[in-house]
């Protein structure tokens, strides 16, 4: 049986290949929305220095750690500092994946700064997404530079070029996005 032709049945696959198509339209719309992008890039800033400061602080716990260490083990335990560099990465990605996979959907630097992660379709983050972004976000920023955060002020939904690659959107959250909105004057 061929899906394609005019006597093609709705909902059925498009040109015979077997897989239904599914295209979700974006969820957050800018210009009947603006209140949820209002001030977002600003606070994603703010946020990235907190959850940079709560990943980091145990890090060098460790690391200081693994010095007094060393000195008790007259330079045996310096060897641990091996460590660091896996254990860095395994907690940055297990940190993102678990904030953003939470409930709030967000770090807890986001949470501090009223904003979200969701799928550009409209749904909660969950924790590969979270993790994925954050390799994307290290990655691109790494191999590109940081110029490439500017892309943000170049779109009306200010994603950045890794939210684009991974699927995802920032915006304020409920709470905010409503006070935003009953501060707004009334649109005609």
């Amino acid at each position: 049986m061929s899906y394609s032709g005019p006597n093609r049945e709705p909902g059925s696959p498009p040109s015979g290949i077997g897989i239904p198509i599914d295209v979700r339209p974006h969820a957050y719309d800018p210009g009947g929305n603006p209140e949820l992008f209002e001030g977002v890039l600003a606070r994603r800033v703010v946020a990235f220095v907190i959850d940079l400061i709560i990943i980091a602080t145990p890090l060098i716990a460790a690391a200081m750690f693994i010095f007094v260490f060393g000195l008790i083990t007259f330079g045996l335990g310096w060897a641990l500092f091996w460590l660091l560099s896996p254990g860095s990465v395994i907690w940055a990605l297990f940190y993102y994946g678990v904030t953003l996979g939470s409930p709030a959907s967000a770090t807890l630097g986001m949470r501090a700064m009223e904003i979200e992660m969701r799928t550009w379709y409209g749904a909660p983050a969950y924790f590969v997404l979270g993790a994925v972004h954050a390799i994307v976000y290290w990655i691109s920023v790494s191999v590109l530079s940081p110029l490439i955060l500017v892309v943000g002020f170049f779109n009306g939904r200010r994603r950045l070029l890794h939210d684009m690659v991974v699927g995802a959107v920032v915006i304020n959250n409920a709470t905010r996005a409503a006070a935003l909105r009953a501060r707004a004057p009334a649109r005609i």
